[in-house]
């Protein structure tokens, strides 16, 4: 990630007059120029940007000496991984630059070979049964007899030939794409955080400068015109703050409508794992944010990459002002071909958004005719509707579009043979298909990604932050709230709280919170939680002085208490640790209101102690009045039982809280994937290190522990404890991991029976199929949840809860958490 700088002094020949200057620069590390002490291009090998235009004709009046700077990275457009495109950062690695010229462009032979592309592209892949295929290649045939590449002269008459062919119009049926320029950069991924800074600079000053060059697609939206579509508001903030230069640009350029914000999100975030809390948080500061910066919010949900989409979404949306959404990942589904590219999605409440996938089943087209043809004969809605989109422009740095994918574009508009073409914006493309809506489908559910179910359990430290921050950041809410509503001079901390939002925002950026992100990344994402919980704490406390001003002030003559803080809204009744006056642990049975606090003095008897019993076998029992538990001396549950229910919940001959360690071994991508296969692997983890033992003897609280050797050299330790008055037991886990390759789980075979499980999602639930009847089924057998998941049938259930776990399913009767 070291970063070189070099000064370029030019001089360019006067016996250029006249003549197309670039300034040519080719290496494999990514590259800005400036100019003025301002950025002019983006350099970037792999998206084709390695030049610099000086002047398209030199003029007498225009300076032939000048001094530029050029700006090179030593990583290249998918960072500096070694010997693939998917690859840690090699320290090794050197970038070398093989090309630095000063050059003239000959425009015409551009243009004639363009020409030339396109109707040999048009000749092969049109097909033979069509007689334009035949018409464009007998063109080019003469196109080639006519040309002499000494003589420039006779270049005029055979790019006439071209024109004929291309001004050869479509009937009125013909189908329209939408082409819509389109620079997607993820946040962070193969590189981390500050270089994405650097790849929106490089991208964007490329796009501007593209624009600049091409007035002609500046018309109205009946004509031509150049759209750049960009997303995620984090990604503007930064340029805001580092390039503000170039941000006054991109903010003129919104106002003539070229540039387009759209996804209404702060990043481009997980569809999956964020809580409810923090996708309507996307969206708040995302729209907030364009509002502020250009006077209008995104009626587009645009997230063309992310691994799945919650079935909460389209109410999200909704309630944020959006009622369309573009993506196309689940084209990359492994297993099922998704059945629509335009259609109505419907979420868990009933609510509909318009939703559509370019059916070219790609964000990063290069305006080539095979693309064209394919967007066309891939639509699965031919009838239902006649348009779809078509966006081009090479992203993660690469530069998005360039002016050869206009120029092939432009040649495209309205050729017989070929799908009629337009530069387009999102809303031109969505009110059209609004108009033809009447005859679309919906799909009714979330929009499951049949691949990268990795991702739901990658980075255990990741997820682990991802809820903790969620829920502190929760608290400090609903604490200050009640601080401001009792004393209104106290200071809200709104600035803070945004401040913290949007760290935990910008961590659920769709290659972070999932966990496919390099090291440097985690390292990053790590120490952003580490801030969030450190000031979030300190915000807590602040606003429980002022909130509970009078109960903290020790008053004389009253005996030691302790208050107790309930976030959640319901009426809670618990077991606490607190410190006694001797600095020892004490336990107490409480009960706090709804959103309220109580200070305990003297604490609650329970109904029934717990009991804690060790057998002679060796195993433990443990009771409380509500549950009853028994353990074997490898801590799995050989009995679970609803006292005074007579139901057993344990299978005979079974064992519940059953780690089980599984090979992880993918086809494609090790972080994100694991593939169905990885079942067939199951081992049962039963090396014993240390059999259970009883820790707490019971009362307010019975507790054993145990701990495994998990695979060749990773330990477990476990806890298991039951509070008196409790409905559920509890498992505190810690897992030494040292494994590669490996997959740990535990299991909850349950007696249970029911065709569907029901797992919470984001302010709601979902049921999914405990069976693989269909291939729709058994290409979820490895799906998300968020806080629990349920098997239950009528009058009876189990549930499943976790603090930190997202990866989890439930086949036949057995609940597995994926750890």
């Amino acid at each position: 990630w070291e970063t070189c700088w070099f000064k370029v002094e030019l001089s360019i020949p006067p016996a250029w007059a006249g003549r197309e200057v670039h300034f040519v620069w080719e290496s494999d590390g990514e590259g800005m120029v400036w100019r003025d002490a301002q950025p002019v291009q983006g350099l970037t090998k792999e998206g084709e940007k390695t030049s610099y235009i000086l002047t398209s004709s030199l003029k007498e009046s225009e300076p032939h000496s000048l001094t530029l700077y050029v700006e090179l990275a030593c990583n290249g457009l998918f960072g500096a991984g070694k010997g693939s495109m998917i690859a840690p950062p090699d320290p090794g690695r050197r970038f070398t630059l093989s090309k630095a010229e000063l050059v003239i462009f000959n425009r015409d032979v551009y243009e004639l070979l363009v020409d030339l592309e396109i109707l040999l592209d048009m000749a092969k892949l049109i097909g033979e049964e069509n007689q334009r295929s035949f018409q464009a290649l007998y063109t080019a045939n003469q196109m080639v007899n006519m040309c002499d590449v000494t003589d420039p002269s006779t270049f005029p008459a055979a790019r006439d030939l071209a024109a004929a062919i291309f001004s050869q119009r479509n009937g009125e049926s013909q189908h329209t794409i939408h082409a819509v320029g389109h620079c997607h950069i993820d946040s962070a991924w193969l590189w981390p955080y500050e270089e994405t800074i650097r790849k929106c600079a490089r991208s964007w000053v490329t796009v501007v400068h593209l624009m600049e060059r091409n007035p002609e697609f500046t018309f109205a939206c009946s004509q031509l015109r150049l759209v750049s579509v960009l997303c995620q508001a984090q990604q503007f903030e930064w340029v805001r703050s580092w390039y503000p230069g170039l941000y006054t640009k991109i903010r003129d350029f919104v106002a003539k409508g070229q540039f387009i914000p759209v996804g209404g999100t702060w990043v481009e975030m997980d569809g999956n794992l964020p809580s409810g809390e923090s996708m309507v948080r996307q969206f708040l500061q995302g729209q907030r944010f364009f509002q502020e910066q250009f006077g209008q919010i995104c009626s587009e949900f645009w997230l063309p990459d992310t691994f799945g989409y919650s079935a909460q979404l389209p109410q999200l949306m909704r309630g944020c002002g959006i009622r369309r959404f573009l993506t196309q990942k689940l084209s990359w589904n492994l297993v099922n071909t998704f059945p629509h590219h335009t259609f109505f999605w419907e979420g868990i409440d009933g609510s509909r958004v318009l939703t559509h996938f370019p059916p070219g089943d790609s964000y990063g087209m290069q305006g080539r005719v095979e693309e064209m043809l394919k967007t066309v004969k891939n639509n699965k809605d031919k009838g239902h509707v006649n348009h779809s989109a078509f966006l081009f422009g090479f992203g993660d740095g690469g530069g998005g579009p360039t002016q050869q994918m206009l120029d092939r574009i432009k040649r495209m508009s309205d050729t017989d043979g070929l799908p009629r073409v337009q530069f387009s914006t999102p809303d031109q493309l969505f009110s059209v298909l609004e108009k033809e809506s009447s005859q679309l489908c919906t799909w009714v559910g979330e929009l499951f990604l049949e691949l990268h179910n990795g991702t739901y359990t990658t980075q255990a430290q990741i997820k682990k932050g991802n809820r903790e921050c969620e829920r502190i950041l929760h608290d400090v809410e609903v604490l200050s709230t009640l601080a401001l509503v009792r004393d209104s001079t106290f200071q809200y901390p709104a600035t803070q709280l945004q401040r913290l939002w949007r760290l935990l925002l910008l961590n659920q950026f769709h290659d972070v919170l999932p966990g496919s992100c390099i090291q440097l990344v985690v390292e990053d994402a790590l120490q952003y939680y580490t801030e969030i919980r450190s000031a979030g704490t300190r915000l807590q406390e602040e606003a429980v002085k002022s909130l509970c001003r009078e109960l903290l002030q020790p008053k004389a003559g009253s005996s030691d208490s302790t208050l107790v803080l309930n976030t959640l809204p319901w009426e809670r009744t618990e077991v606490i640790s607190r410190t006694g006056p001797a600095g020892t642990e004490t336990l107490a049975l409480v009960t706090v209101p709804s959103m309220g606090y109580a200070p305990v003095r003297e604490p609650l008897l329970p109904p029934q102690p717990v009991a804690v019993r060790k057998q002679e076998d060796g195993s433990i029992t443990m009771e409380n009045g509500v549950i009853a538990v028994c353990l074997d001396t490898m801590g799995r549950l050989t009995s679970l039982q609803l006292v005074g229910s007579q139901r057993e919940s344990v299978p005979g001959g079974c064992y519940a809280n059953q780690f089980a360690l599984f090979d992880d071994v993918p086809l494609y991508w090790d972080a994100w994937d694991v593939m169905d296969y990885h079942l067939e692997t199951r081992k049962p983890v039963t090396m014993l290190l240390k059999p259970l033992e009883v820790t707490l003897a019971g009362g307010l609280r019975g507790s054993a522990r145990f701990s495994l050797q998990i695979g060749e050299s990773s330990t477990l330790t476990q806890e298991i404890i039951l509070d008196a008055t409790c409905p559920y037991l509890r498992f505190l886990t810690q897992v030494e991991w040292k494994e590669a390759h490996k997959f740990l789980k535990v299991e909850f075979p349950v007696q249970v029976r029911s065709t569907n499980a029901t797992y919470e999602i984001q302010f709601g639930h979902l049921q999914r199929p405990t069976h693989w009847n269909t291939s729709w089924d058994w290409a979820r057998f490895e799906v998300w949840a968020h806080k629990w998941l349920d098997l239950s049938e009528h009058g009876f259930g189990v549930a499943l809860l976790n603090d930190c776990k997202y990866g989890a399913s439930a086949h036949g009767n057995i609940l597995s958490l994926s750890l």
